[in-house]
């Protein structure tokens, strides 16, 4: 199949890329994934995306804005990209289902935030357990809860959550964080903030939302222990790894593996190929930004287009 743009992705960066490209007549082709609607579609209710004030459920924001690209004609395939080829115009990207040729490319393939692999995780997701403070903290406010992580992410998490809810524990396995020093001392001076060291989580508990999580501290050594906190609310800030790795053999990205967009424009070391949404984004990750920047990627994809015409 041939197209002037192929978008990678069905997030708010993918829906939003497509909406765009399809009023500029680049008849996109958009790749779901196994994931269709990405991240957001594991959320309940999202209460910062603009447009909704009260609130949405994160799979009907997402077919919202997938109806909305359908609308202006884009043409939505299933499939996981498995290969592509950048070095040379036009590209070729290769499914478990179909090979397309396209003009441009925008990926917005996203991140996936890291878990601790315990079964508990997936009982509890959207349940007590999360990857986002800022997406979902509003709904523990005056409640218990718990951030897992030692660097800026989870400190700022942690402080985050203690202007909402009524008391933060700061779970770090190692014996000291590694945020940066203003982060430890927003940290360690606030009083509804809590800081287990050496600890770990290694199960949870509740029926049928979160109630609590078991903690092992010290494990492995003659001072080992274990016990329960009690907390209505879980925070994973322990990273997130962007999905790049089909694309980073042709586009530059950085050391965490995020592609790397290019100055102000969302263009990548690749001229044609474009990036949108968390896996150009290590910093923000939220729906909004992740959505503006598909508009950016399709209004790009459409001047590079309309410039690069045999």
């Amino acid at each position: 199949m041939k197209t002037k743009c192929l978008i990678i992705g069905s997030g708010p960066a993918g829906y939003t890329a497509a909406i765009y490209a399809s009023r500029a007549n680049l008849e996109p082709v958009l790749i779901e994934g196994y994931q269709p609607g990405g991240q957001l579609t594991t959320t309940g209710e999202v209460e910062n995306f603009p447009g909704y004030p009260q609130g949405v459920d994160g799979n009907m924001l997402m077919d919202d804005l997938r109806k909305q690209a359908l609308r202006f004609g884009t043409n939505i395939q299933n499939g996981q990209v498995t290969k592509v080829d950048f070095s040379k115009r036009p590209f070729t990207l290769t499914t478990d289902t179909a090979t397309y040729e396209a003009d441009t490319v925008i990926i917005s393939t996203g991140a996936t935030a890291r878990y601790l692999g315990l079964d508990d995780e997936q009982k509890y997701m959207g349940m007590g357990v999360s990857a986002c403070a800022v997406c979902d903290g509003f709904f523990y406010r005056d409640k218990i809860v718990a951030v897992v992580g030692g660097g800026d992410s989870a400190c700022e998490e942690a402080t985050y959550l203690s202007g909402i809810c009524k008391k933060v524990y700061l779970i770090v396995r190692k014996d000291y964080l590694r945020a940066s020093k203003v982060m430890q001392r927003r940290v360690l001076d606030n009083t509804k903030i809590t800081v287990l060291f050496n600890s770990n989580v290694i199960g949870l508990f509740g029926d049928p939302v979160l109630e609590g999580a078991h903690i092992i501290e010290y494990a492995g050594t003659e001072r080992e222990q274990k016990y329960d906190i009690p907390i209505n609310g879980l925070f994973l800030a322990i990273g997130h790894d962007p999905n790049s790795k089909p694309f980073s053999e042709y586009v530059a990205t950085d050391p965490q593996g995020f592609i790397i967009a290019n100055g102000q424009s969302q263009a990548t070391s690749v001229p044609g190929v474009f990036a949108a949404g968390d896996v150009c984004d290590p910093t923000y990750q939220q729906a909004v930004v992740a959505a503006a920047s598909g508009c950016k990627a399709a209004l790009d994809a459409e001047r590079f287009y309309i410039e690069n015409q045999a």
